[in-house]
């Protein structure tokens, strides 16, 4: 590969991207620039756009529009009675894509350390508080994954959110020990809707 700082640059950065080694970023870059007006331009002005215009919502943790706001929060033309938390928007589309849920998500951007609770001011749990006690919220479903840090994440919002007296719900069968959300197939994200049951405290 000829040494030219610029592809360079770009090759450390796309290896950054899931999936994705050294070799598939030359690769890419290869296919960019023999597409330059193709691929390359327009792919450039589709990032620029997405780097001014969409951010995430500090109130629900989703992707918004700058220009149009939160979907996600938007409540004039929906009014559901459940929540869904989950761990990334990863999560969040697998979830939305199967078809098998009716209502709002909560994306929290990560978990608690199984350790430590530390991390907890940097997920959005006080803001889901605030969603369960402003919207009429019936029942919040935790969908974190089934790792020793999504059961304690669970376990730290089930607690957060008991002077609230809003039905606390966790998924359950169909998903496996250790599985992550986003990975799972359509039948297992609807076994686990489905069979999920109340959050209950383990504590004596």
């Amino acid at each position: 590969m000829q040494n030219i700082n610029e592809i360079e640059q770009l090759i450390k950065l796309i290896s950054k991207l899931p999936g994705l080694g050294p070799k598939s970023a030359k690769r890419i870059i290869l296919k960019l620039i023999n597409s330059r007006d193709e691929l390359m331009k327009p792919m450039a002005n589709s990032l620029r756009e997405v780097y001014t215009n969409v951010s995430r919502c500090k109130y629900c943790g989703s992707l918004k529009s700058n220009s149009l706001g939160c979907n996600n929060c938007d409540t004039k033309n929906k009014k559901f009675s459940k929540i869904c938390v989950v761990e990334s928007i990863a999560d969040q589309w697998s979830i939305e894509n199967s078809n098998i849920f009716q209502g709002y998500f909560h994306i929290l951007g990560g978990t608690l350390s199984s350790s430590s609770l530390k991390q907890k001011e940097d997920l959005l749990i006080s803001s889901l508080v605030e969603r369960v006690k402003n919207e009429a919220i019936e029942e919040v479903i935790i969908a974190t994954s089934a790792t020793v840090e999504g059961q304690t994440t669970a376990h730290y919002i089930k607690d957060s959110l008991k002077s609230t007296n809003v039905k606390v719900s966790k998924l359950a069968q169909g998903l496996p020990v250790g599985g992550e959300i986003e990975s799972l197939d359509d039948g297992t994200l609807f076994s686990a809707f489905n069979n999920r049951k109340s959050l209950e405290d383990n504590s004596d």
